[in-house]
């Protein structure tokens, strides 16, 4: 079970986007890397290439960051804390924030 899911809300632990919240667009696991919408842009300068109607010129788009760079963001207490996973009776895994004890759904 991953700790980072798509719809997360995160935040920015080191780099220069430290500090700033996004949402989860992408996750990539066995890149060990995510994508958060807003964050992290970068410039592509590119060509357009024959007939097909490709966009031209500078795109910006999120590039990835890793995992270890960013932290969940609970929804009960609203800090930016470590989950970790319990096994419930039933079965079900959830994952449980460090901070306040409840689940980080």
């Amino acid at each position: 079970m991953n700790k980072i899911r798509k719809g997360d809300t995160v935040k920015i632990r080191s780099g220069n986007e430290r500090g700033k919240t996004g949402t989860v667009n992408y996750v990539f696991p066995k890149e060990g890397t995510v994508i958060v919408g807003g964050i992290n842009l970068v410039k592509r300068h590119q060509k357009r290439t024959g007939n097909v109607k490709t966009q031209a010129g500078i795109i910006e788009r999120e590039a990835a960051l890793p995992l270890s760079k960013i932290a969940l963001v609970c929804k009960n207490c609203g800090k930016a804390k470590r989950v970790r996973i319990k096994e419930f009776e039933d079965g079900t895994k959830k994952r449980i924030c460090t901070n306040c004890g409840e689940v980080a759904e």
